[in-house]
């Protein structure tokens, strides 16, 4: 286990009625707030208006940047920055999925930032300061709500890059079950991956002695297994969408990373095929992550085997190590395709001839992941697999 610090500020505020903390949370960051949110579904459901009655309670000054895309854009990110200088917010508060959030500590250090926001997101630079932020959160996936990470596209470039900074962590969030009803059934499914995947990168490490991370690891994905049926067949159960919603968070705040440090090269490949085509975070890495799996099986199998018999019950009884490992992989694989995730990149009409791109993007920083350092050869090699 390598030796940890550990700090995470945001103050989690979770449970049916939580929004009526808003008012007092907002209040000790000013009175000129940023209302970020996405395509309008806040409206159609009710929540817009009753944040905007909370605010309106308090005498808060409301300027809106709606329409933030599910893969948030730079050019989005420049347009909350110009609101931001003009009109001398004091406070952001994001109103939506991990994309909204993403896209409001973007903004939240791109106003603080002389140059262009693009050189943090590329890591030129790093954010000494930003502006400070909140959340409301209606959909379960990122962990976005409770970290200080932010995945940022330049559409124009076709360039799709996670950063971090200590300054971007929001001060609260408020996480209400109730608002992810609203949330459709393959929506639901991309977030299930989404977490089920952020659990995995942390998983599949090289440091020694970490037997607690491991057991919350497979205790997070067996909750989620468990629960993930019963919810995408009943999309009202409070209390599925209650257990989902908290294993988003648990799942990226950075608890089950501490004293290892996990791999992440599936999401960096994703990133680049998401940056290209545009499809759902959580369907691109349903396709990619057993085929990641596969391509690094021999790095430690004992590893694999591990996550077979604990999380997908796999018997090894009379079985060889490897045997087992690839059992629980396409266990994963079932599980996923059961629940509607797609299987392959073909699902969304892509082929081999745009593969070559995909994979420069994917290397654009150079070689990646912890668990096995990825070259292009073995970019290819996992994409053509998930062809």
């Amino acid at each position: 286990m390598q030796p940890l610090v550990y700090h995470n500020p945001t103050k989690l505020i979770f449970g049916k009625g939580q929004l009526e903390h808003l008012q007092n949370e907002v209040i000790k960051y000013g009175k000129r707030l940023l209302l970020v949110y996405g395509g309008g579904s806040i409206k159609k459901h009710g929540l817009y208006d009753q944040i905007i009655n909370l605010l309106t309670g308090i005498e808060v000054d409301i300027f809106e940047l709606s329409g933030v895309e599910p893969n948030p854009r730079l050019a989005t990110v420049h347009k909350g920055i110009e609101i931001c200088k003009e009109n001398n917010i004091d406070f952001i508060l994001a109103v939506g999925g991990g994309s909204v959030i993403d896209c409001s500590k973007a903004i939240a250090a791109g106003t603080k930032y002389d140059g262009n926001v693009w050189d943090i997101i590329t890591r030129k630079a790093k954010a000494e300061q930003a502006l400070p932020l909140g959340a409301v959160l209606t959909l379960a996936a990122t962990g976005s709500e409770m970290n200080n990470s932010s995945v940022i596209t330049n559409w124009e470039t076709k360039e799709k890059y996670g950063w971090s900074s200590p300054v971007t962590f929001p001060k609260f969030s408020i996480l209400d079950p109730e608002f992810t009803y609203t949330v459709p059934r393959n929506q639901t499914v991309y977030g299930i991956v989404d977490m089920m995947s952020h659990v995995f990168e942390q998983y599949f490490h090289h440091d020694n002695n970490t037997p607690l991370q491991d057991r919350m690891c497979e205790g997070v994905l067996r909750t989620v297994m468990e629960t993930a049926p019963k919810l995408v067949n009943n999309l009202d159960s409070y209390e599925h969408r209650e257990t989902i919603l908290f294993s988003g968070t648990i799942a990226l705040n950075g608890i089950l990373a501490m004293g290892a440090r996990g791999d992440w090269a599936t999401h960096n490949i994703e990133h680049a095929v998401s940056a290209v085509y545009d499809i759902p975070h959580g369907a691109g890495l349903a396709i990619l992550t057993p085929n990641w799996m596969l391509h690094v099986l021999d790095e430690n199998v004992k590893k694999f085997k591990q996550l077979a018999v604990r999380v997908f019950d796999v018997n090894p009884t009379g079985k060889e190590d490897r045997d087992v490992a690839i059992e629980g992989i396409t266990k994963l694989r079932v599980f996923w395709s059961t629940l509607g995730a797609p299987e392959r990149l073909a699902d969304y009409n892509i082929g081999a001839e745009e593969l070559d791109l995909i994979a420069d993007k994917a290397m654009a920083r150079g070689e990646f992941g912890i668990f096995k350092k990825l070259n292009k050869a073995d970019v290819l090699e996992i994409l053509s697999m998930s062809l």
